[in-house]
C-alpha cells in the first residue's frame, strides 16, 4: 500500500511521469485535469479495499500546503455541497456528492467550483473507496484545520448515481436581493431556516467569511473580507461593527469597501448588523473569539452532515 506520507504533489508527478518537485496552483490544476482523463493511476497506487480517509485528508492537506488559498475554497466547496438541504422535503445536503454533476456546478452560487472539483478528481482516483460526498466535506474540514480550527468529521456518505438528485438552483445564500429587508428575509426564511438553522447559527456560520475572497470571474464581486483570509478568527465580526463601510464605486455589483479599499463586504454581510437579532450575535462574537469558534464548530458540523444517514466517526 502506498505510504500516507507520499505527498499529492509527488503522486501527481508519478502519475504524469514527471520528476517530483513542488508545483504551483496552475500546475496542480493542469496535472489534475490530465490525470483525471486516464483510466488508471499507476501500478504502485492500487485501489484500496477500505476507505483510507486519513490518506485522502493527507493528500488534501498537501494541496493546501502548495497553495494556502485552496483552504478557503475547500471550505466553500463543502459549504455549498451541504447548503442545498431542505428539512421539509429531506432533499439536498452533502449526502449525495452531487456537486460533481454539471447540473449542480451550473448553479449561480457555484461559479468557479468546477475547477476545484476537477482538482480533487485525482485524489478520488487514488482513494476510490472514499465517496465524492465524503471527499468534498473532508476537504472542508481539512481547509478549516489549515485555517486553525480542528472540526470533528464523520464518514459514510453514499454518492447519488445520477443528476436526478441535484436540487433546484437558488437554495444557496444570495449576496443581494435588492434591498436590506429582502436580503434579510431571503437569508433567514428561504435559506437558513429551510435547512433548520436558528439566528445564532446563521451568524456563527457567516463567520466563515473571515476566510477567502471574492473573484470577479466567479461571484462577480472582488476582494477579501479580512486581512487574514487564510486564518479563521473573529475579525470578520469586528470589521462589521467598527469599520466605516461605504458603497464601492466600480462597474461591478453593489458591494461595500473599507477606507483603504482593500477589504470588502457584501450586502448579505452588512445585513448581519442591520437586523437587530443578528447584530446582537455579531457583537457577542466580536468580543469573544473562543465562543465564536465553539459555536461555529457546532454549526458547521451540523451543516456538513445535512442530508446524511448512518455516519460514523473515523480516525483522521
Amino acid at each position: 500500500m502506498l505510504t500516507r506520507s507520499l505527498s499529492i504533489c509527488a503522486v501527481l508527478a508519478v502519475a504524469s511521469g514527471l520528476r517530483v518537485q513542488p508545483i504551483t496552483r496552475r500546475e496542480a490544476f493542469s496535472r489534475s485535469a490530465a490525470l483525471a482523463g486516464v483510466a488508471w493511476v499507476s501500478p504502485i497506487l492500487p485501489a484500496l479495499a477500505a476507505p483510507d480517509y486519513a490518506g485522502a485528508k493527507g493528500a488534501l492537506a498537501e494541496l493546501i500546503k502548495a497553495d494556502d488559498n485552496l483552504g478557503p475554497t475547500f471550505v466553500r466547496l463543502a459549504w455549498h455541497s451541504s447548503g442545498t438541504y431542505d428539512k421539509m422535503s429531506k432533499t439536498g445536503g452533502s449526502g449525495g456528492g452531487t456537486m460533481r454533476f454539471k447540473e449542480e456546478l451550473a448553479h449561480g452560487g457555484n461559479a468557479g467550483l468546477d475547477k476545484i472539483v476537477d482538482l480533487l478528481e485525482p485524489i478520488k482516483k487514488i482513494y476510490p473507496a472514499v465517496s465524492y460526498a465524503d471527499l468534498y466535506t473532508l476537504a472542508g474540514v481539512t481547509g478549516l484545520e489549515a485555517a486553525g480550527l480542528k472540526v470533528p468529521w464523520k464518514a459514510g456518505r453514499v454518492d447519488a448515481m445520477t443528476p436526478d438528485a441535484v436540487t433546484p438552483d437558488g437554495r444557496l445564500p444570495a449576496a443581494d436581493k435588492g434591498s436590506p429587508s429582502d436580503t434579510i428575509k431571503a437569508l433567514r426564511m428561504d435559506v437558513f431556516y429551510r435547512m433548520g438553522f436558528n439566528d445564532q447559527e446563521i451568524v456563527a456560520l457567516s463567520g466563515a467569511h473571515a476566510l477567502g475572497r471574492c473573484h470577479p470571474d466567479a461571484s462577480g464581486y472582488t476582494g477579501p473580507w479580512t486581512q487574514t483570509p487564510t486564518t479563521l478568527t473573529n475579525a470578520y465580526f469586528g470589521a462589521l461593527l467598527y469599520v466605516p463601510w461605504t458603497i464601492k464605486e466600480w462597474d461591478g455589483p453593489m458591494q461595500f469597501e473599507d477606507p483603504s479599499g482593500k477589504l470588502m463586504m457584501l450586502p448579505s454581510d452588512i445585513a448581519l448588523v442591520q437586523d437587530k437579532t443578528w447584530r446582537g450575535y455579531v457583537k457577542m462574537y466580536a468580543k469573544d473569539e473562543k465562543l465564536f469558534k465553539q459555536d461555529f464548530t457546532a454549526a458547521v458540523v451540523k451543516l456538513f452532515e445535512l442530508g446524511t444517514k448512518n455516519l460514523k466517526a473515523v480516525d483522521i
